[in-house]
């Protein structure tokens, strides 16, 4: 919704929005817009007197500025729709879904086509630090999206991604998440079929080979060519060896990825990527240029300060295929250097304990385990057993900072794994290890 804001903005629109407790990176990305930010949902903003009310799907029934709309017949849209009508109309989509890797593959994506002097728009989950901001409007045809499976609105229970109609379809992964809108994997791969659904002959699906689920997706119908990415007859790399992996594509070299992110996930993420900006009209040596200057985005392995030779990353992780990966990019770096993993199980299918029995294997590269228990409804100490006395659990942010402060040595890494603001936790822990950690 930040992004949508963004794009508004850079059309020319007015915007003003709300929420609650907003936080950085996009408090600070909208504020720099021009985009004034109102907290809570007041019915009196009503007085701001929009021309339309643009309603993300946090907001349900109930909410009191939602309600003062209704009651007041005031014009309101989803984001998705106000999107698809007013910008991506006549756009060459290219989108990127799936559980994973999302942000980071519509960044690379984003980065390659601009990269190649196609100066795309787009909309990402994000901010790509090549870039500074999520979404813009962009000044060709060309518009990358992060295509989301969450339904689009309290009024309107499709997935997001179905209002996109992309021509250039990524799909990552598929496994089941969300478990407060769907009830089981096969509901997701339902609105994926959908998707499919809306994808024109003319396009191109690139598509995960490794999973069994997009290809059960793929099966139920498909009116498109794909190109699958990681199997043989497909997008392939080898191992990532010194920053270097060789690219093949159907068995025929294409050339070497070089650069500096970690793990086998975001090699298929560049595959992926690389596939969608040729179909695009990027050459593959020009995407692979593109990439050895690709920055990463805020939030994912950031790199957050280092004290006293300890270092602490930020991390967006939050699903336990997603920590899985992430700790053991990390490990594959760092080797044999202690890995500390502060986890904040804040997502609401980590709040219903739909994972809480696949938590501590996700966890198994790391040497320590601090997990912030506030506001969940189940028994995570028991979940991380498993691990022993290295994985502790705290329900108050003092008590963990201090405790993680005081577990430190030099050369550590710590890495902070959150989907929200963590209260700050960065921050706080950085201070706490230049006064009293790292002994």
């Amino acid at each position: 919704m930040g992004g949508i804001a963004a794009i508004a903005r850079q059309a020319g629109h007015e915007v003003t929005g709300c929420d609650a407790n907003v936080y950085p990176p996009m408090s600070t990305q909208l504020r720099s817009q021009g985009i004034d930010l109102i907290e809570g949902y007041s019915p009196d903003q009503i007085k701001v007197n929009p021309d339309l009310y643009v309603i993300g799907n946090v907001v349900a029934r109930g909410n009191p500025l939602m309600e003062e709309i209704l009651n007041r017949g005031l014009p309101y849209i989803s984001g998705p729709q106000w999107l698809s009508e007013n910008v991506l109309r006549d756009k060459w989509v290219l989108a990127v879904a799936g559980t994973h890797g999302k942000t980071t593959t519509s960044s690379m994506l984003a980065w390659i086509l601009d990269y190649a002097g196609m100066t795309p728009g787009f909309l990402i989950g994000g901010i790509p630090a090549n870039f500074g901001l999520s979404a813009r409007l962009g000044e060709s045809s060309f518009f990358v999206i992060e295509a989301d499976e969450y339904d689009t609105a309290f009024f309107d229970k499709r997935s997001k991604f179905v209002h996109f109609r992309p021509r250039t379809a990524i799909l990552n992964n598929l496994e089941f998440d969300h478990a407060d809108i769907f009830e089981t994997l096969a509901a997701i791969e339902q609105q994926f079929h959908y998707l499919m659904r809306v994808i024109p002959q003319n396009g191109l699906i690139i598509s995960n080979g490794r999973e069994e689920s997009l290809a059960r997706v793929l099966g139920r119908g498909c009116w498109t060519p794909v190109e699958k990415v990681g199997v043989a007859d497909g997008w392939q790399s080898d191992s990532l060896t010194d920053g270097r992996a060789a690219i093949s594509f159907q068995g025929e070299p294409q050339g070497m990825l070089q650069w500096e992110l970690l793990g086998e996930h975001n090699c298929m993420n560049a595959l992926a990527a690389v596939a969608g900006a040729r179909h695009a009209g990027v050459p593959i040596n020009i995407a692979l240029d593109a990439l050895m200057q690709f920055k990463n985005v805020k939030r994912r392995m950031e790199l957050r300060g280092e004290v006293r030779g300890i270092r602490v990353y930020d991390d967006f992780a939050h699903h336990p295929t997603a920590i899985r990966t992430t700790l053991q990019g990390l490990r594959d770096k760092v080797k044999g250097a202690r890995i500390i993993a502060v986890l904040e199980p804040r997502s609401n299918t980590m709040k219903m304990g739909v994972w809480k029995d696949s938590l501590a294997g996700s966890l198994a590269a790391s040497d320590l385990v601090f997990c912030y228990t506030d506001g969940l409804g189940w028994d995570v100490e028991s979940a991380l057993a498993p691990l022993g006395t290295n994985a502790r659990a705290y329900g108050s942010l003092e008590p963990l900072v201090a405790a993680i402060a005081g577990a430190t040595h030099p050369g550590d890494h710590i890495l902070i794994m959150s989907n929200g603001g963590f209260g700050g936790v960065h921050e706080k822990l950085l201070a706490a290890i230049s006064e009293t950690g790292g002994k």
